[in-house]
């Protein structure tokens, strides 16, 4: 059996943390190599170390000095959008790959339901954010029956669930999931807002998505969102509809930001996603379907490197 490609984690936060556990827990190709903090009384870099796993508070810096540091194929970058520039150029000048779970963006956007085969040959991929993970498979759905010209997503999470990292980067969120609605879902133009709810008992994490098409048939989308949401769920259990597909007709034409006056169809489509609580709290879906995501993404690149070094190794 090939031996699974070491992975470091950059932040030790809840999101990096819910990574680590996945990792240990379900990795096949990828095993942790390391746990990486800047604060030296983290939770996280805690829980790492009593699991066995090389642990560093020095952040970058500590990572690089590590003397194991050649083993780590693939690092996770679960920091922050400003962050994430200074540790991708330091990580990709020693070769390591880079999943980025920041809104940064340096690296083509993947949506593992989507686009999971693409960009395999990046030196950095970005997993966009955890509303785009949830709503861009939804607009890649319609846009494969008919045209997009628009779709909006509101992401409603738990207050509880964002942590400084997420609330720092509410700007970075809603760019970086406009443009991936457009580059990845197919829309003309996107849109995406996000509301912290800070109701509690928290609830759980809760989406609407909003097309509007060309005129299309309406059991075809139909098929193609439970499709989608099939694709979804072998990753992310707790992803599902929260009631059937909606549809109305525009027959007199409304201002569409950024594409001018249009008729046609809006398909609005209602989600729900839960944490397999791994770590986080069940309601904590936005996290979790971030995690679930990245590790897809890993896995298949894992693949690709042990494929590409036994290949190597043949024709030496």
């Amino acid at each position: 059996m090939k031996a699974p490609c070491k992975v470091a984690i950059i932040g030790s936060g809840n999101i990096g943390t819910d990574l680590m556990i996945k990792v240990l827990r379900h990795g096949k190709h990828v095993a942790m190599g390391a746990m990486v903090g800047i604060d030296p009384a983290s939770e996280g870099l805690a829980r790492a170390a009593r699991l066995g796993v090389p642990v560093t508070a020095e952040g970058i810096d500590g990572l690089l000095a590590m003397p194991d540091l050649g083993d780590i194929r693939i690092a996770f970058d679960a920091t922050s959008a400003g962050a994430h520039a200074r540790h991708n150029a330091a990580l990709q000048a020693r070769g390591v790959r880079v999943i980025d779970l920041t809104p940064a963006a340096i690296g083509p956007y993947v949506v593992p339901s989507v686009n999971a085969g693409e960009h395999l040959d990046a030196p950095n991929i970005n997993m966009v954010t955890c509303g785009g993970q949830a709503t861009i498979p939804m607009v890649a759905a319609v846009a494969s029956v008919t045209k997009v010209h628009y779709a909006e997503i509101v992401a409603s999470i738990a207050s509880k669930s964002a942590g400084p990292g997420t609330r720092a980067n509410i700007d970075e969120f809603t760019e970086t999931t406009s443009r991936a609605i457009e580059t990845v879902g197919g829309a003309t133009k996107g849109k995406a807002i996000i509301i912290l709810n800070p109701a509690e008992p928290p609830l759980i994490m809760r989406d609407t998505v909003c097309c509007l098409t060309d005129e299309a048939d309406t059991d075809v989308i139909e098929a193609a969102v439970a499709a989608m949401v099939a694709r979804v769920q072998a990753y992310v259990p707790g992803y599902r509809l929260k009631q059937r597909v909606q549809f109305d007709r525009i027959d007199a034409p409304v201002p569409v930001p950024g594409v001018g006056r249009k008729t046609g169809l809006k398909t609005s489509i209602f989600l729900e996603v839960e944490g397999a609580a791994h770590y986080l709290p069940a309601y904590a879906g936005n996290l979790d379907i971030m995690t679930s995501a990245a590790l897809v993404c890993a896995e298949r690149l894992a693949q690709t490197l042990v494929g590409a070094k036994a290949t190597s190794a043949a024709s030496a």
